[in-house]
């Protein structure tokens, strides 16, 4: 029949094909790396706050601060902590420089930029340098001689804080300050007693005396190192006025039992310390 043909029709078919299907997209590996740069961000805070002071941790929230302060109050809130938690007293810096309308208490208080009370001008601030340098000269020995022996030198440190100079007196292995398990000093005590009183009268400041004891290593009913501790800053007390110490300087005597100690070993000897503070003129309370 004319016109017709066995040829097979031909027939068409067209795919739709969407791009970027499933693991072949990049959307994901943007979001990834996001991710990865707050995790770094996240870390590097860690690690900061592990690795600085309070005081730096202070100087860095400042830093970011506007140059021009605007308030006295660095960060925080005025709800029940003030913007802070049960925490932040031991684990971050006190905000802003004093903050007496809300938390009023001495210790809660920041010492602001330069790390010193508020009240200390800088003249009182260089003059108590200067006085807290040759202290520690006549103590240790630096660039010159010591006014205590070498045996008693060991039983020395000396540091300057935020309150003031700090005489840290304390035990040895082979050499007690005071006889075992009282507060009757030894000889070596009262060779460093004189020593600091007579140190000490090179200037007029407050004096602060804080006894500290070592762990014991049993478990017991009685904790007898609080009173231990206070009797035997108390006994320091004495000493430093028999060795001419004016008592009206002695502002505080503190016993602080088994706390705060010095080496991470809280059953070590080096815990057994007296630590003899020439306070700032701007710490005398």
């Amino acid at each position: 029949m004319a016109g017709q043909t066995n040829a097979a029709p031909v027939i068409i078919k067209r795919k739709k094909v969407v791009g970027g299907d499933g693991h072949h997209g990049g959307a994901w590996k943007v979001a990834y790396a996001d991710f990865v740069t707050a995790m770094m961000a996240f870390f590097m805070l860690m690690w900061l706050l592990n690795a600085t002071t309070e005081k730096q941790r202070k100087g860095i929230a400042d830093y970011f601060s506007p140059t021009i302060p605007l308030s006295r109050v660095s960060g925080g809130g005025d709800g029940s902590f003030g913007g802070d938690n049960v925490f932040s007293e031991d684990q971050i810096a006190q905000n802003g420089t004093g903050a007496s309308s809300v938390k009023p208490a001495v210790e809660r208080q920041a010492m602001g930029q330069t790390g010193t009370d508020s009240s200390e001008t800088p003249e009182d601030a260089a003059k108590f340098a200067e006085a807290a340098h040759k202290i520690e000269e006549a103590l240790m020995g630096i660039g010159g001689e010591s006014m205590v022996s070498e045996q008693a030198a060991r039983h020395i440190v000396t540091r300057v804080t935020d309150e003031g100079l700090i005489v840290e007196l304390f035990d040895t292995d082979d050499e007690l300050l005071f006889q075992k398990g009282t507060d009757r000093p030894t000889r070596l005590l009262t060779e460093l007693a004189g020593v600091v009183s007579k140190v000490f009268g090179v200037v007029e400041n407050g004096v602060a005396v804080d006894g500290y004891m070592r762990s014991m290593p049993e478990v017991l009913r009685y904790d007898p190192t609080w009173d231990l501790s206070l009797s035997r800053a108390t006994r320091i007390r004495l000493l430093l006025e028999s060795e001419g110490l004016a008592a009206k300087r002695i502002l505080r005597v503190t016993g602080h039992g088994n706390r705060n100690p010095s080496v991470s070993n809280p059953m070590a000897i080096r815990n057994n310390r007296i630590e003899i503070k020439l306070l700032r003129s701007g710490k005398v309370q």
